[in-house]
């Protein structure tokens, strides 16, 4: 028994250092994404940070309504740089 609650423990803490990583490198890139001025680069950007969102959500680490609100906050961003 006490093996199974070790394990478990170990476990939590790599999966919640995975995770914390996981998140700051996002938000890390929405916020190089939402910095640039350039319609080109934050095109071909956006969707290697949509990609990211979506794998957030789909582990559980951010709500999926959450994620649906960074895509479109960021869609609606890059869409005002062709302006």
């Amino acid at each position: 028994p006490y093996t199974t609650l070790f394990r478990s423990v170990r476990q939590a803490s790599k999966r919640r250092d995975r995770n914390r990583y996981q998140g700051k490198t996002t938000r890390n890139a929405i916020r190089d994404l939402k910095a640039l001025t350039s319609e080109k680069e934050a095109g071909e950007k956006l969707a290697a940070v949509v990609s990211q969102i979506d794998k957030l959500a789909k582990k559980g680490v951010i709500h999926k309504n959450k994620a649906a609100n960074l895509k479109s906050g960021l869609a609606k961003k890059v869409k005002s740089l062709a302006k």
